[in-house]
């Protein structure tokens, strides 16, 4: 019985309001398992024999919370609804025209409305006060159309469909970055988005070298402009004439940013060239924006589906001397993790077609894992240690490479992805990186996904595993309370308590709690970038991760956070900082600090 798998009465409501499988008053997921077997028959039926054997083998991943699948899947797989499995999408490119501009608006709606997390590049619309392309009007900028997504989202959310989540991002050179860098310190403005701007290498020497800045924006056909440079712009694979609107300190504007992210915790960084330069498509994609979450940037039209393995649940006696992670056993998992998820691509509806082509051109997965501080806890190793990044660093890589050789099997099987060209595919930065042997299986058999890995924020789907701690985040603390939005739309407050703490006590009764149990606001920054440095060569899509911040951290000492992130080698960053702006649905217990991340349980994308 599914009773037998909760331990905490949120989990029980995460499936049972998420999860569960109802038509109309009907209620055909009985138990957790109804939920494990409807997705593993589901995606089981799309292979072409064996398909009773991959059932089985599907629902045992998944059994016992081993394996986690994405939201949309746990949710949708074999529903008869008409939504998507996919957990991320980006849209098309915005035509910088009013025709172009509600064309993008109404596919955001749809692909919201069938489930799936979008994210925007405004970086394409005129910067305001600019004449318009068609018109004698004058551009209003890109800010003043986000308005209008953020109330689409708004307005669907209002009916009850899940919850309403958005990226939106902007390039540091657009005319307009001032405003966009500001818009959400007003608490009442574009609360359904998260920001990011996309950072330039180009952007951060100038910053170090305290040099101008120009903003600019593409030239329309035919005009012409005295003032004016070539610069790399969104979905543009070369680089494209523009206007130079206005020059600015490369320092300033970058302190503007930092300090809006220190005062409201947005918008975040994307480092945009780095992303591109180790993006295994780049021979045919130009990336300028990520899910609503950042583990997955994605060219116009890309879709992603999202998966976990659970670390906590292939820890071997957790808490003695002879704790040990059981390897072979990840390795194992992978194995069918990453043909349940491939399988995905086939099962799943698409709301555009052009996402269908997409996907299936591409055939992304993004594998990841969560509950890893729970798993170093339940190892004896301190989250913020040589042991616990070199621990972590290896377990990733373990994940990584079993997929990239699980995904060879694949296309030796079912065929390799369609855009695959082996000889650009093998020259991109991440899988130069790859070892020589799984390389020369690629030159040799090729590869079933583009993509394989991505590390979620998982917090839905974390919580509904018994509350293990988050994708790669430190636990938030032992004991918290966390609201839950109910089916009616209302909030419901819990009492949680963190996995590793709850199996600590119940093995030592009255015992203090380890001194490795280590809660996100106790720790430096630094120690939340090394994580994510540690895991990032082992992931080919991207992380998202947020780094803590006490409220009364110096803004000096903030600042060199998002500059050592840069030198790190990270795709991008993002922190949180408890301020009055951004509201906060978790909430430590009394004798307990307050932080939150920055991704709500209703925001997150997995």
């Amino acid at each position: 019985m599914s009773e037998n798998y909760f331990t905490s009465s949120i989990s029980r409501q995460i499936w049972e309001s998420k999860y569960r499988f109802h038509k109309g008053e009907e209620i055909l997921d009985n138990t957790l398992e109804d939920s494990w077997w409807r997705v593993a028959n589901t995606l089981a039926a799309v292979e072409p024999d064996n398909q009773k054997y991959w059932a089985e083998r599907f629902f045992k991943l998944m059994q016992g919370f081993k394996f986690l699948p994405g939201g949309r899947i746990l949710a949708g797989a074999g529903t008869e609804h008409r939504v998507t499995l996919f957990n991320c999408f980006v849209m098309g490119t915005i035509e910088d025209s009013l025709d172009g501009i509600f064309t993008a608006l109404k596919e955001g709606a749809i692909t919201m409305q069938a489930g799936g997390g979008v994210g925007y590049d405004f970086s394409t619309l005129r910067p305001s006060g600019s004449a318009a392309q068609t018109s004698a009007n004058i551009a209003s900028g890109p800010v003043s159309f986000m308005h209008i997504w953020d109330a689409m989202c708004a307005t669907l959310v209002s009916t009850g469909n899940r919850r309403g989540a958005m990226m939106a991002t902007l390039r540091c050179d657009h005319p307009d970055i001032e405003a966009f860098i500001d818009a959400k310190r007003d608490s009442r403005r574009l609360r359904h988005f998260n920001l990011s701007v996309l950072v330039s290498d180009e952007f951060m020497r100038a910053v170090r070298e305290d040099a101008d800045w120009p903003l600019v924006f593409p030239l329309a056909e035919n005009e012409q402009s005295e003032n004016q440079i070539l610069r790399q712009w969104s979905a543009a694979k070369e680089p494209v004439p523009c206007k130079v609107h206005k020059v600015v300190s490369a320092r300033e504007l970058w302190d503007r940013l930092i300090h809006a992210s220190y005062d409201v915790a947005e918008p975040g960084v994307l480092f945009i060239d780095r992303i591109n330069a180790f993006n295994n498509l780049s021979y045919r994609e130009q990336i300028s924006v990520t899910n609503p979450c950042g583990e997955i940037p994605l060219p116009a039209y890309g879709a992603c589906n999202l998966g976990s393995i659970n670390l906590t649940q292939f820890i071997v006696q957790p808490f003695t001397n002879s704790a040990s992670m059981n390897l072979d056993a990840i390795a194992d998992a992978v194995i069918v993790a990453v043909r349940l998820l491939d399988n995905v691509i086939d099962a799943s509806q698409f709301p555009l077609s052009q996402q269908k082509e997409q996907a299936q051109g591409s055939r992304r997965i993004g594998l990841g894992i969560s509950g890893l501080a729970d798993a170093l806890i339940m190892l004896g190793i301190h989250y913020d240690s040589e042991a616990g990044r070199n621990s972590a660093a290896e377990w990733m890589r373990l994940i990584c490479q079993s997929a990239y050789r699980c995904s060879i099997e694949l296309a030796r099987d079912k065929g390799v992805f369609p855009f695959f060209d082996a000889e650009k595919f093998l020259q991109s930065g991440f899988a130069r990186a790859l070892p020589r042997e799984i390389r020369e299986q690629i030159a040799t058999h090729g590869l079933r996904n583009s993509h394989l890995l991505a590390i979620a924020p998982t917090g839905t789907i974390s919580l509904l595993a018994n509350n293990i701690s988050s994708g790669i985040e430190p636990i938030f603390a032992t004991r918290f309370h966390r609201k839950l939005r109910l089916a009616d739309g209302n909030y419901e407050s819990f009492e949680v308590e963190d996995y590793a703490a709850a199996m600590w006590r119940k093995l030592h009764p009255g015992e203090p709690l380890s001194s490795v149990f280590c809660e996100a606001q106790s720790l430096p920054p630094d120690a939340h970038l090394q994580m994510q440095a540690a895991i990032q060569a082992y992931v080919d899509n991207a992380i998202s991760k947020t780094i803590n911040i006490p409220a009364d951290y110096a803004f000096n000492d903030y600042q060199l956070i998002y500059q050592n992130a840069y030198k790190l080698g990270l795709k991008g960053c993002t922190t949180y900082r408890p301020n009055p702006v951004t509201g906060a649905v978790l909430k430590a217990l009394p004798d307990e600090e307050s932080n939150v991340h920055c991704c709500s349980l209703e925001r997150e994308s997995a």
